[in-house]
């Protein structure tokens, strides 16, 4: 029987190691009802983004959750990607098998439109892990879906902590600026999660090998992904594992005591070349703009990482 307590998400996102982890977070968790996962290029092209994101659910043995590809590259501009970081297929690191459950046909941001749509008000909250292009799309297609949307919970931006694709600006909005704006615009509550808290959820040597030793394919699976993903990282900052950005997103959604941070003023910059991508966030107020995200500064990453270790060990099959 259906459980209508569990909190409605939509998961917009271009696997990456990292997406990979916070989509298995989610599927994990009983709390949160997946009503499906949108595509977008990013970390790689669209169509290894769509193949990942059928990879992981079957993974996690959930073929139920339905698959959308979106936009395949940005709203104006020629779409950057990330094999730099990620490998050539996004999801470098184990053996995978190719996917077997189906791509659905309707496109990802008419399936975000529905979904707002034929759900309650205020009752589907889109959660972001990539480039903003689907849900800024959505919104161009379907104004009236802004007052309807519970939230967005996204991972972009940078501000304390500078950027990782430049030194003003973080991938995810760098590569879609135009489409960051949009949605910084629209008036829905928004949840950002930026490098400031992600660079502070590090892949430790410990935090890996716990999850290892976990028994699922899932979970072997994600921590040969993060030995590969944590490298580029490791080498770039000097630390032990690197940041593990995505899942900040859904823990958020299932422990939001984990996270804190102020309600700002967050701007995109679209025009200068110097600068591009660059979330310019009024954390101090002194533009007197209204504020319109909560901008999260701080995490417990002791508390995080218990967290998806918990739910990577008690949700999925146990098998060796």
């Amino acid at each position: 029987m259906a459980d209508d307590t569990r909190q409605k998400i939509i998961i917009d996102t271009d696997p990456g190691q990292d997406d990979a982890a916070a989509i298995l977070l989610a599927l994990a968790s009983p709390e949160l009802d997946v009503l499906g996962i949108t595509a977008v290029a990013g970390n790689v092209p669209l169509d290894l983004t769509a193949r990942n994101a059928r990879i992981i659910c079957e993974l996690a043995e959930r073929r139920d959750v339905p698959v959308f590809a979106g936009a395949a590259g940005p709203l104006t501009r020629p779409l950057v990607t990330a094999e730099h970081v990620h490998g050539k297929s996004g999801l470098d690191g184990p053996a995978l098998d190719e996917p077997t459950m189906a791509m659905q046909v309707e496109d990802a941001s008419a399936f975000i439109v529905r979904s707002i749509l034929e759900n309650e008000e205020q009752s589907v909250t889109l959660c972001a892990l990539g480039p903003l292009t689907n849900i800024a799309e959505a919104l161009h297609d379907a104004p009236e879906i802004a007052g309807r949307v519970r939230e967005i919970v996204l991972m972009g931006g940078g501000f304390f902590e500078g950027g990782n694709i430049t030194p003003a600006a973080e991938f995810n909005i760098y590569v879609d600026p135009e489409a960051a704006d949009i949605v910084f615009r629209s008036g829905i509550p928004i949840v950002m999660m930026p490098l400031d808290v992600t660079h502070k959820v590090l892949t430790t040597r410990v935090r890996t090998e716990r999850i290892a030793q976990l028994p699922s394919r899932a979970a072997k699976a994600l921590s040969e992904m993060l030995l590969f993903f944590e490298r580029f990282d490791e080498e770039k900052y000097g630390t032990d594992g690197g940041p593990l950005h995505d899942p900040c997103v859904i823990a958020y959604l299932l422990k939001p005591d984990l996270f804190s941070g102020r309600m700002c003023n967050v701007e995109i910059e679209t025009m200068s070349e110097l600068t591009r991508g660059m979330t310019v966030v009024d954390w101090w107020g002194v533009t007197g703009q209204a504020a319109n995200a909560m901008v999260m500064r701080d995490v417990d990453a002791e508390g995080f990482f218990e967290l998806l270790t918990s739910r990577l060990d008690t949700g999925f099959s146990r098998r060796d």
